[in-house]
């Protein structure tokens, strides 16, 4: 995935390095489009493409001459006259009309009577809010019942960021080039772009790798990627023994739903310690969970040599008790998976405007928005306009693979390396799901796959599940425990 400099760099290698002409990316760019849609919605048979000024503009002209040529009714709205236009732009706006097609300006009338309309307005280069006619003619687009298909970007929304600025179309579908743009996979970028798919424009893979920089789209193929066939001259010692350590008083049900999604991810065993209180009843419907009560963090000692790893956050809670746990837990060399009130705990102690030496580097950490907010000093809105950035932020401030829960879950590393998982739903909004998700991530370090590997699989492992649980109960009322229970589908595919 890039930003939108790195895009222009994309585009200015294909031209400059490997020759392409720019009208004959916008050829290839024009087709794909218009393919694409083609294929998405064959019985609109009226098409209105509005075109803006620039190369994204050129591009809906050359989407309007293919709909025409094959023999749909095709109108072009124009928000700034081919007259001055220039470069590839200029050059497809010119074709369009030498191929018998009209430009009408705005406003368009009897915007209702169209099947399809195609957003060529804005392109990633877009840096503040649409205004003035644009601004309508996105808005008129949004209220129009026809389907929307987005040429690169939907107008509006930031490349980098994912977040609309001001206003943004709405797309059913997205054709994006060259290069992922990541602001489609993360923030509002989901709920804006609709489907997206992806055309390199008959550029040779030489051109994406001359921008090394660049970040991943996680996919289900991390799974087999990362987890190897088990050898049947195995046994539970051969895949980790994980230590889950939260379940304060009241809060038993969010370390149990962490021990479980740990077991059903493949971790050879699994020890909870939690408060005395209800350590009794903790796996009454696991009994597969060992459980400890503990009072303090010396009776953990002795699990805490034993143990692959240690997630460590999970209802834990912010009293005496909870911070004894956690500062016993970050003087081991041990490797730990934080999340939840853990975190809350290292942002009070160890808070960004104070630099203090940090007490290790060996750790993940699983921050939602408001969890991000805390360790860098700052509200979660302010978070959720860079999300990439913020986490890149805390893994640097931090020291730790960073995994930033949210529509789009970003996960950083400490250089800046990052990774984006388009996967999960809405349904997945619910209370527990985190939970869920540190045991998966647990159970990932218990199996020896690295940090980074352990938080971009489990992290894939658990949207898919999420996907899974969504399909066959539903995403409004879908509980972390029908995540849980799906996990080994996701884990062990046919």
């Amino acid at each position: 995935m890039y930003t939108a400099e790195q895009v222009r760099r994309l585009d200015q290698s294909a031209i400059e390095a490997h020759g392409i002409p720019g009208i004959e990316l916008m050829e290839h760019a024009g087709r794909s489009v218009f393919e694409s849609a083609r294929l998405k919605f064959p019985e609109a048979a009226k098409w209105l493409i509005f075109c803006g000024g620039g190369n994204n503009g050129g591009d809906g002209y050359i989407v309007a001459r293919r709909a025409r040529e094959a023999g749909l009714s095709v109108h072009v709205c124009a928000l700034k006259s081919i007259d001055f236009l220039s470069g590839d732009a200029a050059t497809a706006a010119s074709r369009w009309r030498q191929a018998g097609g009209e430009i009408h300006s705005w406003p368009v009338r009897d915007l209702d009577s169209y099947d399809l309309l195609v957003d060529a307005l804005l392109g990633t280069g877009l840096d503040r809010a649409p205004g003035g006619d644009y601004a309508s003619a996105i808005d008129m687009m949004n209220r129009s019942p026809a389907a929307i298909v987005a040429v690169d970007i939907p107008s509006g929304l930031n490349a980098d960021t994912g977040n609309v600025m001001g206003i943004a179309s709405q797309a059913d579908l997205t054709v994006t080039f060259i290069g992922r743009k990541r602001g489609l996979y993360t923030a509002d970028g989901p709920d804006y772009a609709g489907v997206v798919q992806f055309s390199d424009l008959q550029t040779p893979d030489s051109v994406r790798d001359s921008v090394p920089d660049s970040g991943i789209l996680a996919s289900k193929s991390i799974i087999e990627e990362n987890l190897s066939v088990r050898r049947r001259n195995s046994h539970k010692g051969s895949y980790g023994w994980m230590l889950g350590i939260g379940g304060n008083t009241s809060m038993s049900g969010a370390v149990r739903l962490c021990g479980e999604a740990a077991l059903r991810s493949g971790a050879g065993k699994v020890t909870l310690a939690t408060s005395p209180d209800h350590a009794a009843l903790v796996n009454l419907t696991c009994p597969e969970l060992m459980v400890r009560g503990v009072r303090n963090g010396k009776q953990l000692q002795t699990l805490l040599r034993q143990v692959n790893v240690i997630v460590i956050g999970t209802g834990l809670g912010q009293t005496s008790w909870s911070e004894d746990l956690f500062r016993t837990c970050i003087k081991t060399d041990v490797p730990i998976v934080l999340d939840a009130d853990g975190l809350n705990i290292l942002a009070r102690l160890f808070p960004e405007k104070t630099k203090r030496k940090l007490p290790r580097g060996n750790w993940i950490l699983t921050p939602h928005p408001a969890e991000a907010g805390r360790l860098l000093g700052a509200r979660a809105s302010e978070v959720q306009q860079d999300r990439v950035s913020a986490a890149q932020h805390i893994a640097q401030r931090y020291d730790a693979i960073v995994i930033l829960k949210g529509c789009g879950t970003v996960v950083s590393d400490q250089k800046g390396n990052y990774a984006i998982c388009p996967l999960g739903n809405p349904g997945m909004a619910s209370a527990g799901t985190g939970d869920v998700l540190a045991g998966v991530i647990g159970a990932m370090v218990a199996q020896q796959l690295d940090l980074w590997d352990a938080a971009t699989t489990g992290v894939v492992a658990h949207a898919l599940a999420g996907d899974l649980a969504a399909s066959q109960v539903g995403e409004r009322g879908m509980l972390a425990s029908d995540i849980t229970l799906r996990l080994p589908s996701v884990l062990n595919p046919a």
